[in-house]
């Protein structure tokens, strides 16, 4: 007898929902999953951007592909569209939660309203999901959750206060989770570091203003302090996405895993 086989990549058979997937991180999740042989739901406010990545996914491999034009600031339609969802097309087998981040900027400077937004999209909109899918995970036996959200877990990140503080509490809400989820039904987080999508754009732009500089000066210098040398690029979280999302990651719990090219200096 030879050895037994590897936990398999693919994700034939299974449905995946992945949100704020108009653009970077979602997007590259939803085209790794989709070539993993998953059928790939998309959800965003952009019914537009959500037809494009609807092709794509179908192009990269997805059996089935559709969206789900939903906001995570309306938790009452996105409730009623979910319904919808799981009505018309079975249960979901794998979560992505991903969305946009706050605006930056000092924390000091934060008001009461940025963080009560920030909380909701977030936290209440991911746990609404997670209450509306999980019988059918359970059903399935089959149930993968993967949360995109911030190096800035383990090191707070200059100029993005309110963003810092929700990200943690994220990590808090999941890992909770994961003591109480049942077997087969695994939660963990991706924590990208400097990754080149709209958002760090924004965040480069708004820290050139306040050091006087430019954007090209801002990310050298990021580039300096990650010993990859470079930033990275969505599909390379899209990617470990996919694996967490995997049959080869069963064994994998409530973990928050960085993927920033060694920029984190802690253990």
């Amino acid at each position: 007898m030879g050895p037994p086989p590897l936990p398999s990549l693919r994700l034939d058979g299974l449905h995946a929902l992945v949100c704020g997937a108009s653009a970077g991180i979602g997007r590259a999740s939803s085209l790794a999953l989709a070539a993993a042989g998953a059928d790939i739901t998309v959800l965003a406010r952009s019914a537009g951007k959500l037809a494009e990545v609807v092709a794509e996914a179908r192009t990269a491999g997805a059996p089935a592909a559709r969206a789900v034009v939903a906001d995570l600031d309306d938790r009452a339609g996105l409730a009623a569209a979910i319904d919808v969802l799981l009505a018309e097309v079975g249960p979901v087998a794998i979560l992505v939660n991903n969305t946009g981040g706050p605006p930056p900027g000092p924390l000091i400077e934060a008001e009461e309203d940025a963080f009560l937004a920030a909380f909701s999209r977030h936290v209440l909109a991911s746990h609404l999901l997670v209450r509306r899918l999980l019988p059918g995970m359970v059903a399935l036996g089959y149930g993968r959750i993967v949360n995109v959200i911030s190096l800035s877990v383990r090191e707070p990140l200059p100029m993005l206060g309110v963003s810092n503080t929700i990200r943690g509490a994220m990590a808090a809400w999941a890992k909770t989770l994961a003591l109480e989820l049942p077997p087969k039904v695994t939660i963990n987080n991706v924590l990208p570091g400097y990754t080149a999508t709209e958002r760090l754009t924004t965040l480069g732009v708004a820290t050139a203003a306040r050091q006087g500089t430019t954007l090209a000066e801002v990310e050298a210098a990021w580039c300096a302090v990650i010993p990859e040398g470079r930033l990275g690029v969505p599909a390379e979280l899209g990617a470990v996405v996919a694996f967490l999302a995997s049959p080869a990651a069963a064994y994998v719990r409530g973990v928050s895993l960085p993927v920033d090219g060694g920029r984190l200096r802690g253990l």
